[in-house]
């Protein structure tokens, strides 16, 4: 296409979600002549605490052709093979696990825990624990990076660890090396035509900025989509309960773990994110069961920092997902789109896989709105696959020391995806199989789900489950005996945490 009907692109709101827009788009039509534009207020603070990815994160970076030696050390990063799961789950053997991303050698190991899994629920008691089948596990427990030796071709996918700040300070350097337009003002007004489109922005700087197309990256304040738009917001709250966040640094471990870790307590969960420079700390609670400074103290006293005089930052948090994404002539991209708590570091996925699918979407469509509902479609199906699994953490838990964790397992406000999903894991049914039929398994695989429901301890009742016989406990010996040997052989062939970064 030599002639787009779009010439020019305003992006309102830098933080990670603009910068990454800006980047991806002017990658992606500056040979078009499309002017991507970014305006950027002083006085709006970033929000800054989501310090976790996904295997994703390496997809955009690679797609920009930018290398982690880059990157990775002017934001502070570290690697991330997966997060385990802390005091989730109060089932003897089960009281913690490790959901790992993906790898070409999972094929070899993963395949036992599916068998073992269905035997316990099938009420043998045989072992079932996930860690004790994957590789990233055991990389992670002995503080290893995922990056194998040349000698040992295969793929392994992982996530990062970052300041966000950082990242996004770095995004928009890199953004304005490449001619990408960086205005520093605060929107006092928003311009429509008569059909709803925006034409123009005005600024407080006197300016009216007019485009042909907007992208609101303006946070939880949502100034287009929301505000101008009136696109309606669909709060997940009957679902996910957690509506605050605090945040707060301590002192890094020099032998780097390789992990998040999310911790329960009383009212939520405690996340725990290594820097190379310090830990990231938070607690996600529900402020309808404690208040802020009774989960400031909670936090302070599991970090061992209740007389620290440390500041800890207080966040309100938005869960839920607009109506539409792409309305009129602007789609919403990071926290405006819609947000989900951080349990599995989802936020930046959602922005990358949102600015990739839209793009898709406009130039196939000549650059007009004619992929907009499917579209759209696929982005409301995307962030509710999302939610049903992190849904998920919460009905599976065990824990009863407080009405919190009770009312979250005897929540029934459940979609119908999640409820067919838990009858199959309870009527010992296949997985992947009710994955495919449901049209569900991009979001999260069956390693995932079989992970999760495994490594919580979903089986029958320790007092309930019978022993195997003979021959069962024979080959279940042998099964186990080559997965350690495989895992305990490929481990061989990584090295530490810290020793990789040094060495970047």
């Amino acid at each position: 296409m030599n002639d787009p009907k779009i010439k020019n692109i305003v992006i309102l709101g830098g933080g990670t979600a603009g910068w990454m827009t800006a980047n991806l788009l002017h990658k992606k039509w500056q040979h078009l002549g499309i002017q991507v534009t970014v305006v950027e207020s002083p006085d709006i603070g970033i929000i800054g605490v989501g310090e976790g990815s996904t295997p994703l994160l390496k997809v955009f970076f690679d797609s920009l052709d930018i290398e982690e030696s880059e990157w990775m050390p002017a934001c502070n990063a570290t690697y991330k093979n997966g997060i385990s799961f802390v005091d989730w789950s109060t089932v003897a053997g089960y009281e913690s696990y490790f959901h790992p991303f993906p790898t070409s050698l999972d094929f070899a190991t993963f395949g036992f825990l599916y068998k073992y899994s269905e035997l316990r629920r099938q009420g043998l008691d045989l072992l079932a624990h996930p860690n004790r089948f994957s590789l990233l596990a055991n990389l992670t427990e002995k503080r290893l990076a995922p990056l194998p030796a040349e000698s040992f071709p295969f793929h392994f996918q992982y996530g990062y660890h970052f300041d966000s700040v950082l990242i996004g300070k770095f995004l928009r350097e890199r953004a304005k090396e490449k001619g990408i337009i960086h205005i520093e003002a605060t929107v006092e007004s928003v311009e429509q035509h008569d059909n709803g489109d925006i034409s123009s922005l005005k600024l407080n700087t006197g300016q009216d900025l007019s485009a042909d197309f907007f992208v609101d990256c303006s946070g939880f304040a949502s100034i287009l989509i929301q505000n101008t738009l009136k696109v309606r917001f669909l709060s997940f709250a009957e679902n996910l309960f957690n509506d605050s966040a605090i945040a707060v640094p301590t002192e890094i471990d020099p032998n780097l773990p390789s992990e998040t870790i999310s911790t329960a307590l009383p009212h939520g969960w405690v996340w725990k994110i290594p820097l190379t420079n310090r830990f990231g700390n938070g607690y996600v609670y529900s402020s309808q069961y404690t208040t802020p400074d009774e989960a400031e103290t909670e936090l302070r006293t599991h970090l061992g920092i209740l007389e620290s005089d440390v500041e800890a930052r207080h966040l309100k948090m938005k869960v839920g997902r607009t109506e539409q994404t792409w309305c009129n002539n602007c789609v919403a991209i990071g926290l405006s789109q819609g947000f989900i708590e951080p349990l599995e570091a989802t936020a930046l996925q959602f922005v990358y896989s949102t600015i990739d699918e839209f793009s898709t979407a406009f130039e196939e469509g000549k650059f007009t709105n004619q992929y907009r509902e499917d579209f759209n479609e696929r982005m409301n199906k995307n962030f509710e696959g999302i939610r049903d699994y992190i849904v998920l953490h919460y009905k599976t838990n065990s824990r009863n020391d407080t009405q919190y964790w009770i009312d979250n397992r005897e929540n029934q406000n459940l979609s119908d995806n999640l409820k067919e999903m838990l009858n199959v894991w309870y009527g010992i049914e296949d997985l992947e199989a009710a994955l495919t039929r449901l049209n569900i398994g991009q979001y999260y695989s069956q390693r995932s789900w079989t992970c999760l429901l495994a490594g919580m301890g979903i089986f029958p009742r320790q007092e309930n489950l019978s022993a195997a016989d003979e021959a069962n406990m024979q080959a279940a010996q042998s099964d186990l005996d080559y997965v350690d040997n495989f895992i305990a052989g490929c481990s061989l062939n990584f090295q530490p945490h810290a020793k990789v970064l040094a060495s970047d």
